[in-house]
């Protein structure tokens, strides 16, 4: 019973692994969805949208009450001393004409007998924005920065699945350009056994043998190169979706699956607004305008409201700010030392008069700026024209190729199965084999290669027309 748990416990260890290897298959739109939720620039773009929200409750904050409190006491070990000018009639300093030498108009000083050395206060201070045009300004502002890292982000997501769908495009040529390596293999490895058996029979040299055997070897070394540059291609999209990298992963569906790409698609006139960059260029001139108009809402004047609540209280000594002591009360009469309160409340009204010249040159500056992002708009506008032309002529090239090289693919294949025919029959070359099979090979990878450059051309002909990410908010 012991050496069957042992066996089972050995068995669950060794399975246990290889089921924890298990790749995930995707497909492309798995691949972009897991890309979408898991790229750090998203995370990042979403993070800037989530700060972009509190720099709007942050604004928003400012026109709100602004209430301090404060509590503090302190100790003065010596006071300043008081100063006057003696007039002779005695004052507040008393009778000093006992005092040898002094005279009239001589400037004298005394103990502070206006203030105790210890003193209490603890208080609040309200301040309340009326009116102040520039916070009303911030306040679009804000919104309109909320705005602009929406759209910030929009353009991230339009990269990643960019990003992410050539990543895919290349990994799932090279999963095919494989299965053609081994079926290519497979053709010359048969090819060599009938040409080592004609051999043997004394029909052919071994020189044609020989021939083969190169074919063959140089095949096989190729096939090893090519599956470490699909590792690499694998590890690219693992890569541009935030996959872990030291987990594998692997692809469904076939190039046949995917949707070749049509020119007759993109016949729509182009809309400017579809562009994530242009609506971020957009929202960058409005930001500008409101830069504008805040610069002449600074020369307007600005009105706020302000009260201070408290109480206060002096003593000799800091320990006495604490203790009830004999005090005269507002109506005159002797009663318990304590904390008096006091109040204050007003508006105040600040008008803008003479800045030195600075505002009018803020205000030049910000208008230079606005005619700037104009010129650029209507810069971003032609590019955008030529990228769409560009991305056409581009789609329409590599759709024309990709037709081609399958023709020329299919040719290739017929000319290799009949070569191999007639050598098989004897009325052929060892020498024409070969050099059908090289044709074939050098067919299927230019085909593959046109695919990929259609594919990949597809994606940015949607990215130019911006149908990539389609949602834009205006």
């Amino acid at each position: 019973m012991k050496q069957v748990l042992l066996l089972v416990i050995a068995w669950v260890s060794a399975i246990l692994p290889l089921a924890a290897q298990t790749p995930q298959s995707f497909t492309l739109e798995q691949c972009i969805s897991y890309a979408l939720e898991s790229s750090i620039e998203i995370k990042n773009s979403q993070l800037d949208e989530n700060i972009a929200k509190a720099k709007v409750r942050e604004t928003v904050g400012i026109g709100l009450p602004q209430i301090d409190a404060s509590v503090g006491v302190q100790h003065n070990e010596k006071l300043r001393r008081f100063f006057a000018t003696y007039t002779g009639s005695g004052g507040f300093l008393g009778d000093l004409s006992g005092i040898p030498g002094i005279q009239i108009g001589d400037v004298v000083s005394a103990q502070n007998f206006f203030q105790l050395r210890s003193a209490g206060d603890a208080g609040i201070n309200i301040n309340q924005i009326l009116f102040n045009g520039s916070y009303l300004v911030g306040l679009q502002a804000s919104n309109t920065f909320k705005e602009l890292s929406v759209k910030t982000s929009g353009q991230t997501r339009e990269q990643v699945i960019s990003s992410v769908s050539k990543a895919y495009y290349l990994a799932i040529t090279n999963q095919e350009r494989v299965k053609l390596f081994d079926s290519n293999i497979a053709r010359i490895d048969s090819l060599l056994r009938t040409t080592k058996a004609l051999n043997q029979n004394g029909f052919a040299e071994k020189i044609e043998v020989d021939r083969v055997q190169v074919t063959y070897n140089n095949l096989v070394t190729e096939r090893i190169k090519f599956i470490n540059l699909q590792v690499l291609a694998i590890e690219l999209l693992k890569f541009q979706m935030n996959y872990p990298m030291s987990e594998p992963i692997a692809l469904k569906g076939t190039l046949e699956e995917i949707t070749p790409p049509e020119l007759g698609t993109y016949t729509s006139e182009l809309d400017f607004n579809a562009r994530w960059d242009y609506q971020i260029l957009k929202t960058n001139r409005k930001l500008q305008e409101l830069d504008l108009k805040n610069k002449y809402a600074a020369g307007i004047p600005s009105l706020v409201a302000f009260a201070n609540l408290g109480y206060t209280t002096q003593s000799p000594t800091i320990s006495g700010l604490f203790k009830t002591n004999s005090a005269i009360e507002d109506n005159g009469q002797i009663g318990p030392d304590r904390w008096y309160g006091y109040s204050l409340f007003g508006v105040s009204l600040n008008i803008p008069i003479f800045s030195g010249l600075q505002r009018n040159y803020q205000v030049q500056q910000s208008k230079l700026n606005l005619l700037k992002l104009e010129n650029s708009t209507k810069r971003m506008e032609s590019a955008i024209e030529l990228e769409v032309k560009q991305a056409r002529i581009n789609l329409e090239n590599a759709v024309r190729t990709v037709n081609a090289q399958r023709e020329n693919m299919d040719l290739a294949a017929n000319v290799a199965r009949v070569t191999k025919i007639k050598y098989e029959q004897g009325v052929g070359s060892n020498l024409e084999v070969i050099e059908a099979e090289s044709s074939l090979r050098e067919a299927q990878i230019n085909y593959y290669n046109a695919l990929y450059d259609a594919l990949v051309a597809k994606v940015d002909i949607d990215k130019a027309y911006g149908k990539l990410n389609p949602v834009i908010q205006n």
